[in-house]
């Protein structure tokens, strides 16, 4: 089916007010950022942006959800790529801990969501995203024989909130980078910890 110009413009627009919000909340934050702002930097008008979005909250959504959507997609890449599963998964941590180094993934994914969204529906989205590639790593190293015959689901929702909380001391840090190294050494030690030796 071909797509109208309508549409294309349309999609377009949406996608022009996504892209000011994650880089205006960013920069600024959800609270000091303006819809006024928003549309300003977009081009578009007030009604073009109450015609794809109810209001300020739902376009704060969109662009977590847009930030989340790539992020995921580049560990994804990283647990499929090539290589011996370890190897595949340490490169999804390493990946992981890139992104959280990345300034729009730390202040709407980490610092805003759970405000702006509430804790519930912030955990929801999180799983949402996060946990299936945690519990899929978790079930690539069980049948590698990488790891012994743990409980998968207790253990990938282990693994899951100690990633999360490496991400929130990564945000929080005043040296980012340093704190992203600790982070690292600190979930490596504890993946190694559950592998089967020799």
């Amino acid at each position: 089916m071909i797509r109208s110009r309508r549409a294309d413009y349309s999609e377009s627009t949406k996608q022009a007010l996504v892209d000011s919000a994650i880089d205006l909340f960013t920069r600024n934050g959800y609270a000091a950022t303006s819809l006024d702002a928003i549309v300003k930097r977009s081009r578009v008008t007030k009604g073009a942006l109450y015609h794809h979005f109810s209001g300020k909250q739902a376009l704060f959504e969109a662009a977590f959800n847009q930030v989340e959507q790539k992020a995921m997609e580049r560990l994804t890449a990283a647990v499929h790529g090539d290589g011996e599963p370890w190897d595949r998964a340490m490169d999804g941590v390493q990946e992981y801990i890139r992104v959280c180094l990345e300034s729009s993934y730390q202040r709407l994914v980490i610092r805003e969501a759970p405000v702006v969204m509430g804790i519930e529906r912030w955990r929801e989205a999180e799983e949402q995203f996060s946990f299936g590639i945690v519990k899929h790593v978790v079930e690539l190293l069980i049948d590698a024989g990488e790891i012994g015959d743990v409980p998968v689901e207790v253990t990938a929702r282990m693994m899951f909130a100690s990633l999360a909380a490496g991400a929130m001391i990564i945000a929080d840090a005043g040296d980012p980078k340093k704190a992203s190294a600790d982070v690292f050494t600190a979930l490596i030690h504890m993946i190694e910890g559950i592998r089967r030796k020799g």
